[in-house]
């Protein structure tokens, strides 16, 4: 795949790294010169030290053959015009980071993929790490719905019930799936039917249609979330 990727800071330089890695022909556009050389003298990609929101520069970095473009530059107006100019190029696909969540309606409504700004992610993972620390990973879906794992522990109302035990006891709320079972030392990934038992210890992957709530993790053993 070629991959075209704008800017070379905190987050284009392990794309760089991940996408070179993977065998795939990369071509870097990054307007400071100290970057620039930093990432070339690093990695198996072609390296332009210039503008990207000049349309002759993308084309110099081949954005007409690229398969895909990523700008991942600290501003979302520079980002934003990246896009544009990919888009005018037909890029087949176009993602961006976005820094400031009000900006995102704007690349969407440009037809642009978003990722939101991974700082601001990153931060939002480790306060829910400290208010719901019986929450092992999760991801939002929605406004309200999230993927979660979660630990089945010794004193859970579901534990040793089949998911149908669980479902006809009124242990597992409506709104509430059970994705997929990882158990024991070498994790064994089971995927759960009916019959299915909970054991204590399993590691649960679960979506919750309203959100990680005190009756949801009850269900697992976890008290308020703990």
């Amino acid at each position: 795949m070629y991959v075209v990727v704008v800017g070379a800071g905190d987050i284009g330089r392990p794309l760089i790294e991940i996408a070179t890695a993977a065998g795939n022909e990369v071509v870097v556009v990054e307007r400071d010169e100290a970057k620039a050389e930093a990432v070339a003298s690093t990695y198996d990609c072609l390296t332009i030290n210039d503008d990207a929101t000049v349309k002759d520069t993308l084309e110099d970095a081949g954005a007409g053959r690229a398969d895909a473009l990523i700008s991942t530059t600290d501003r979302d107006a520079t980002n934003v015009m990246v896009c544009l100019l990919a888009q005018e190029l037909a890029v087949p696909a176009v993602v961006s980071v976005v820094h400031d969540p009000e900006h995102m309606s704007l690349f969407e409504r440009i037809g642009v993929n978003t990722m939101e700004n991974p700082s601001r992610l990153i931060a939002e993972h480790l306060f829910r790490a400290v208010e719901r620390p019986s929450i092992i990973d999760y991801m939002r879906v929605g406004d309200e719905a999230e993927v979660f794992e979660i630990e089945v522990t010794h004193g859970a109302p579901i534990a040793g019930e089949t998911l149908s035990e669980a479902d006809a006891a009124g242990h597992l709320p409506d709104d509430l799936l059970v994705v997929a079972i990882e158990r024991g030392e070498v994790g064994e990934v089971i995927t759960p039917r009916g019959d299915t038992v909970l054991q204590a210890g399993d590691q649960v992957t679960v979506f919750a249609a309203r959100g990680i709530t005190p009756e949801v993790t009850s269900v697992f053993g976890h008290d308020g979330g703990e």
